[in-house]
């Protein structure tokens, strides 16, 4: 119980830390490559979508989970509390609200790390599908040039 009651700040708070350096790393690389990938390169729709949508599974499982992290902290504090109140016999109003007080900080980190992933994730699945879009223009114009060549006979 000790380990717990010292290390459980750093243990929520770094695993939310990792999770947002992940987060955040790919974030960029995704907006780096949208502003430099050409859609013309791309002879179907699949490979196209699998190369946009490439990393977005990162951003939306730390989106996703952030809150259950920092929830498992919350619990883990509330526990910690409890128990601190069942070994000491006493009830002291100040230890318990401060217990939880310190236990609910936990709960708002993992919000602060969800809630830019989700905008981040959902930006960026807007932008995949303007690039989507812009492919199939520039399929649709490809195929309309291709149609009005005239054809030429052979010997």
């Amino acid at each position: 119980m000790d380990f717990l009651r010292n290390n459980l700040d750093y243990l929520v708070f770094g695993t939310l830390g990792l999770m947002s350096f992940f987060m955040l790393w790919f974030v960029i690389e995704r907006y780096v490559y949208f502003a430099r990938v050409r859609v013309q390169d791309f002879d179907h729709a699949d490979s196209l979508n699998v190369a946009l949508t490439n990393h977005l599974t990162v951003i939306s499982t730390v989106g996703a989970n952030a809150p259950y992290i920092g929830l498992l902290g919350t619990v883990l504090g509330i526990i910690l509390t409890f128990f601190d109140m069942g070994q000491g016999g006493k009830i002291d109003v100040h230890s318990i609200m401060t217990g939880l007080a310190l236990a609910l900080k936990a709960t708002a980190g993992g919000l602060l790390v969800a809630i830019p992933a989700i905008m981040f994730y959902n930006a960026l699945l807007r932008k995949v599908d303007v690039l989507n879009a812009r492919w199939r223009v520039y399929q649709d114009k490809h195929q309309e040039k291709q149609e009005h060549q005239p054809a030429h006979e052979t010997l």
